[in-house]
C-alpha cells in the first residue's frame, strides 16, 4: 500500500471537507455575525461534538484500529466479523444511553459547560443553547457508528469514503440554514437540524461502503456474549484511558469555551471561527498522515518490524515539518487577510475580524505541536500503549489551565487560544521524548541538514509575505470576496513559491521524503 498516495487521497478529500466547512461558516458569519445567539449555537454544537470525539473518533479509533488490524492479520475473516459485530452493538447501546441522559439533562449539561450563559441577562441564549443541545445530542450516536465504520474501512485500506463523508455534514448545514431557517422562531435552530441530517447522511454513506465490502456491522449479536468476548473487553479497556489520552485538546477546548462564555459576547464565535481556520492545516497534514499511519504502524507491530515502525514515524514527522512550518508562518502573517476574506461580510464586522485574527495568530503558535501529536500519538497506540499518553495528557491538561490563568487576563479570548497551542507543543514534546526513551522511535540521519535548509526557506518566505501583507487593506468595503480571494491566493502562492524554491536551491529534493517499503512488501 502506497502511504504517500493514501495520504494524498485523504488530504484531498479533507481539503474538500474543510472548504465546505469554511463555506458553512462564511454563511453563518454573514447571516448571524458574531452574536450571543451564535455563541449559543457553538456552545450547543461543541457539547455533542466533544462527546463524539471523546467516545468515537479519538478514543475509539485509537483503541479499536490497532486491535482490529491485529485480528485481521492473525485470525480468520469470520472472527474479524464477529469482533466487529460485538463492538458495534456495545458502542451503539452505550452511546444511545448517554444520548438519552444528555437530552433529559440538557439544562444541566449547558449549565456545567457554559456557565457564563446562566446569568439572568443571557436567559435567551441559555434557553437557545438548551434547545439546540437537545436537537443535536443524537448526533453522537450517528457519529460513533461512523467512527466504527471509518476504523474498519481504514483497516481495509479504504481511506477515501471516511475522508469524504464530513463534506455531507457541511452541505446539510448550509442547505438547512437556507431552506429551514424561516420555519423556526429562532432561525439559528435550523443549523442544529442540519447537523442531525448531516450525521444521518454520513452514517448511511459509510454503511453502504461497508456493505459493498461485505463487512458491515450487524447489531444482532448477544449483549451477554459481546460483553464476555475477550477481544471486545480489550477494546473497551483501551478506550477508557484513550478517552483522555487522545482528546486532551478537546477537553481543553471545552474548558476554554466555558471560560469564553464569561468574556465579551462573541468570544465563543471568534474562537470557533479561528479554530475552523486551524483545522485546515491540522486536518490536511496531521489527520491525513495519522489516519494512514496507524494501520501501517499496527501491522508493523504485529510483525515485529521495529525498524520499519521507527521509519514510519520519522517519515511522518519530516512531512509535518516540511508542510507545517510554512503553514504556521502563513497563518500568523496573513491572519487578517484570511479572516477578512472568509468572514468579513454582512453582519460580521471589521471589529469581529480583528478579534478573530488575534485568536488565529495565538492558535498558530501551537500548529506544529498539534500536527506532531497526530503522528506521535499513533506511535504509542500502534503498540497498544495507552498509559503513557494518558499520563502526558493529564500533565498537559493541568498545564494548559495554568497558562489560562496567565494569558486570559492579558489577552482575553486570544489567551485561551494561546494556551491550547502551547499545550499542544508540550504534548508533542513529551510524546517524542517518551518514544525515544523506549527506543520505539530512532531519528534517522539528515535532520540537522533538513532544518538548516528549512530555516533558509522560511526566511525567504517571511521576507516575501512581510512585503506583500501591507499592500492590501483587507477590511476595506470596496473589496469584494473575489478580489480578496484573488489577492490572498496570490500572496500565499508567492510565499509558498519562495519557500519551495529556496528549499530546492539549498539542495532539498522530493525523493528525500519517499517512504521506504515495508520489509514484507
Amino acid at each position: 500500500m502506497n502511504l504517500g498516495r493514501a495520504a494524498l487521497t485523504v488530504s484531498a478529500f479533507t481539503l474538500l471537507s474543510r472548504i465546505t466547512g469554511l463555506l458553512r461558516d462564511i454563511m453563518i458569519a454573514r447571516t448571524f455575525g458574531a452574536s450571543a445567539l451564535t455563541d449559543a449555537f457553538w456552545v450547543a454544537f461543541r457539547i455533542p461534538n466533544l462527546l463524539r470525539r471523546l467516545f468515537a473518533e479519538g478514543a475509539f479509533s485509537q483503541a479499536f484500529v490497532p486491535i482490529l488490524s491485529q485480528i485481521k492479520s492473525t485470525e480468520s475473516a469470520t472472527r474479524t466479523q464477529q469482533v466487529i459485530d460485538r463492538v458495534a452493538l456495545l458502542l451503539f447501546l452505550t452511546l444511545s444511553l448517554i444520548t438519552l441522559v444528555g437530552i433529559v439533562g440538557a439544562p444541566f449539561v449547558v449549565m456545567a459547560m457554559a456557565s457564563g450563559l446562566t446569568e439572568s441577562s443571557r436567559e435567551n441564549e441559555f434557553n437557545a443553547a438548551i434547545v439546540m443541545t437537545q436537537i443535536m445530542f443524537p448526533y453522537i450516536v450517528c457519529m460513533s457508528m461512523v467512527s466504527l465504520a471509518s476504523g474498519i474501512l481504514n483497516t481495509y485500506k479504504r481511506f477515501a469514503v471516511p475522508a469524504f463523508t464530513p463534506v455531507l455534514l457541511n452541505l446539510s448545514m448550509i442547505a438547512a440554514s437556507i431552506g429551514l431557517s424561516s420555519y423556526f422562531s429562532q432561525p439559528i435552530y435550523a443549523l442544529a437540524v442540519g447537523v442531525m441530517i448531516g450525521g444521518v447522511l454520513q452514517l448511511g454513506t459509510q454503511w453502504l461502503a461497508l456493505s459493498r465490502l461485505g463487512i458491515h456491522p450487524r447489531l444482532s449479536a448477544s449483549v451477554k456474549t459481546s460483553v464476555q468476548d475477550a477481544t471486545v473487553k480489550k477494546v473497551m479497556k483501551q478506550m477508557l484511558p484513550a478517552t483522555l489520552g487522545v482528546s486532551v485538546a478537546q477537553l481543553s477546548l471545552l474548558i476554554n469555551t466555558n471560560i469564553a462564555t464569561w468574556l465579551t459576547a462573541g468570544s465563543v464565535t471568534w474562537l470557533s471561527f479561528a479554530d475552523r481556520l486551524m483545522e485546515f492545516p491540522t486536518a490536511i497534514i496531521g489527520v491525513a498522515l495519522g489516519t494512514v499511519l496507524l494501520p501501517s504502524l499496527s501491522k508493523a507491530h504485529a510483525h515485529s518490524a521495529d525498524a520499519h515502525y521507527s521509519h514510519l514515524l520519522d517519515w511522518g514527522l519530516r512531512l509535518v515539518f516540511l508542510f507545517g512550518v510554512p503553514a504556521a508562518i502563513t497563518m500568523v502573517m496573513l491572519s487578517d487577510a484570511l479572516v477578512a476574506t472568509l468572514f468579513h461580510y454582512g453582519a460580521f464586522t471589521a471589529y469581529d475580524v480583528a478579534q478573530t485574527q488575534t485568536a488565529v495568530m495565538a492558535y498558530s503558535v501551537g500548529l506544529i505541536g498539534l500536527l506532531a501529536v497526530k503522528i506521535l500519538a499513533p506511535g504509542f497506540y500502534g503498540k497498544q500503549n495507552i498509559r503513557t499518553p494518558v499520563k502526558i495528557a493529564i500533565f498537559v491538561l493541568i498545564a494548559t489551565q495554568v497558562l489560562n490563568l496567565i494569558f486570559v487576563p492579558w489577552l482575553a479570548h486570544a489567551g485561551l487560544a494561546l494556551s491550547i497551542g502551547l499545550g499542544a507543543c508540550m504534548n508533542a514534546l513529551a510524546l517524542l521524548i517518551g518514544l525515544k526513551k523506549r527506543a520505539v522511535y530512532k531519528p534517522e540521519p539528515g535532520w540537522y541538514l533538513f532544518f538548516a535548509r528549512q530555516l533558509l526557506a522560511i526566511f525567504a518566505m517571511v521576507l516575501i509575505l512581510y512585503y506583500l501583507r501591507g499592500l492590501v487593506a483587507w477590511t476595506n468595503d470596496d473589496l469584494n470576496i473575489g478580489l480578496r480571494a484573488l489577492w490572498l491566493g496570490g500572496f500565499i502562492f508567492m510565499g509558498l513559491l519562495g519557500y519551495l524554491t529556496t528549499l530546492f536551491l539549498a539542495g532539498q529534493r522530493l525523493k528525500d521524503f519517499r517512504r521506504a517499503p515495508a520489509p514484507n512488501a
